[in-house]
Formats: structure tokens, C-alpha cells, sequence
């Protein structure tokens, strides 16, 4: 049994200090995937290094991804597909004679 030393182990839970989470707000123990219930509301969670905290609200799945990553919006723009250039490959249509 290989154990990690007790330094690498606090590196790496330190390291997820701040991290955000979106909790499904169901009752009873209803399927709890984000992709099940999309309209359902959310509580974000917060990473202290220790347990989850209460963070903040988002009223749905939408609002939630928003909250998580801000950032991935501006990524989303949906730019030019890329071309298939000349070549042969196995399931290219064969040029015209």
C-alpha cells in the first residue's frame, strides 16, 4: 500500500479551496443529476477546505452554469467549422472523373 505523505495531501485539498458547486434542491431522495431537472432551483456551495458552505442561490440549471463559470461564455462564441481539405481518406467522397 502506497500512502501519500500528509504535505501532499493538504496541497492537494488546499488546492480546491474556493471551489463552487450547484446542489439540486429536490425533496426526498428524487434523482439529484442537474440533466434531470434543469428547471429545479439550485444552492451553490462553496468549498472552505473543511465542508461545503452556503454560497448563493441560482434559480435554475442556466442561472447555476452561469455562477459556476463565468468564464465560458465568452469561449462559447461558435466560430467557422473547420474544413476538410484535399486528401484521401477512407471516407472522403472520391473526386469526379
Amino acid at each position: 500500500m502506497d500512502d501519500e505523505p500528509l504535505s501532499q495531501w493538504a496541497e492537494r485539498r488546499d488546492a480546491r479551496i474556493g471551489q463552487l458547486r450547484a446542489v439540486p434542491l429536490v425533496t426526498g431522495d428524487g434523482p439529484r443529476a442537474s440533466h434531470l431537472n434543469p428547471d429545479a432551483p439550485r444552492a451553490i456551495q462553496r468549498w472552505n477546505g473543511h465542508l461545503w458552505e452556503a454560497y448563493g442561490f441560482a434559480a435554475n440549471l442556466a442561472e447555476a452554469r452561469r455562477i459556476l463559470f463565468p468564464h465560458a461564455e465568452a469561449a462559447a462564441t461558435p466560430e467557422a467549422s473547420p474544413r476538410l481539405g484535399p486528401g484521401t481518406g477512407r471516407h472522403r467522397k472520391p473526386p469526379a472523373p
